[in-house]
């Protein structure tokens, strides 16, 4: 593992060195030369991290009758079928506005490198936020929305070979910005004209602020519905069965309080859960100009908050490299079973995960074959190699990722 480490280290500081040389950008996201150039027009054309936007102070209007506390919602336990018409099917919850089921899920991609595009926007608002790898050390985030909407989400990069699996298996539209022209055409090729890259006839569902660069282009899944009445895209309401939720917490877990996933030695997603919130909370890595690596919360730049999510999934696959950039994974094939360890209550789940088919949600069970149920609430799943290594000690667990 060291010598793993090392290795990624020496890759990420000649790529550095390589930066320090390079000016001219490139459209094309699936090669090592074009990571560095648009990294580096990103940086040229952005100085300082963007920073949530502040809400402004709103004094309350004095009132002789007290506001009354709202009631906490009652959660119960649902699925794998025949939930009601107003929950949820990705996250067992109810939903404010049930008419929003009656359509199909938006699976939209999110960059999580160059980090001058950090905070990233949106993702607190997905039923499902999907993060693997794509080579170079890199991971990249695709989140779902569903159950509820948001105006401003990104920012928006090149799609991979993985997204149409997934998009078809949650019955989805898939909104991202280009890509290799390989890649383009197998993304197509599944999903038709449910592949939308963003353009200058996107917009407002996907458009560009203005800056033009990589780390400045945002989707509104709100505008979606709009984008695809205009192109006569099927948006009916998709058969999305087959996830269990339970508020209870299943027996049988392990201390699993903290869950650290690192594609690098740079590259460094982990999660903290906190009990008061019953959430696990999203932490990321901050480089500075040494190399050296602290941890901050990752935040919402559209709310400002802590990324809090019910579930935190690590899914173990098979990856193919075709090139240092280019990388399939095993997720349709994997209809056997592989392992998966599940984070929630502050508790990890050694379970199984699989795909029952190319248009069914995964599936979850345990080791007698049973639904294991996830907590009701947002989920988060990480897409690691099947040899990843796995390290637990006094319930923090760190799994370092490794190709094959």
């Amino acid at each position: 593992m060291k010598k793993h480490a090392i290795t990624l280290l020496l890759a990420l500081i000649i790529s550095s060195l390589v930066l320090a040389g390079c000016t001219a950008p490139t459209e094309v996201d699936t090669t090592a030369k074009t990571l560095v150039a648009q990294t580096l027009t990103a940086m040229a054309a952005v100085t300082e991290a963007p920073q949530p936007t502040a809400t402004p102070t709103v004094e309350p209007t004095a009132t002789s009758t007290p506001t009354p506390e709202p009631t906490p919602e009652v959660l119960l336990p649902y699925g794998p079928g025949d939930f009601p018409v107003d929950v949820n099917p990705l996250t067992g919850l109810k939903v404010a506005d049930p008419e929003l089921l009656n359509r199909r899920p938006m699976l939209i991609k999110v960059a999580n490198y160059p980090a001058i595009g950090r905070p990233h926007a949106g993702l607190s608002f997905a039923d499902i936020v999907f993060e693997y790898y794509i080579g170079e050390g890199l991971n990249r985030f695709m989140a779902l929305y569903y159950g509820q909407d948001a105006t401003q989400i990104g920012p928006i990069r090149s799609g991979r070979m993985v997204d149409p699996y997934l998009t078809m298996m949650y019955g989805g539209v898939l909104g991202f910005k280009g890509a290799d022209s390989f890649v383009y055409s197998h993304i197509v090729s599944l999903l038709g004209d449910r592949a939308i890259t963003g353009s200058e006839y996107t917009c407002p569902a996907i458009c560009d602020n203005g800056d033009g660069t990589v780390i400045s282009i945002f989707a509104d899944s709100t505008a979606f519905a709009d984008l695809l009445e205009a192109r006569a895209i099927d948006n009916s309401r998709q058969e999305l069965d087959g996830t269990r939720f339970d508020p209870q917490t299943p027996a049988g877990g392990a201390d699993g309080r903290e869950a650290t996933i690192s594609f690098n030695v740079l590259d460094i997603g982990q999660w903290k859960y906190d009990p008061v919130s019953g959430k696990y909370l999203r932490w990321i890595e901050e480089t500075d100009g040494n190399l050296n690596v602290t941890m901050i919360p990752l935040t919402d730049r559209v709310t400002g908050e802590q990324l809090a999510f019910s579930n935190v999934v690590v899914l173990f696959a098979d990856y193919e490299e075709y090139a240092p950039t280019l990388h399939d994974i095993d997720i349709w094939g994997n209809m056997g079973g592989q392992r998966a360890v599940i984070f929630r209550d502050g508790q990890a789940f050694d379970v199984n995960w699989r795909s029952v088919d190319a248009t069914s949600p995964i599936k979850f069970t345990d080791s007698n074959g049973d639904y294991f149920a996830l907590k009701p609430g947002n989920t988060w799943m990480v897409i690691v190699g099947r040899y990843s290594s796995v390290e637990v000690t006094d319930g923090s667990w760190d799994i370092f990722f490794y190709l094959n």
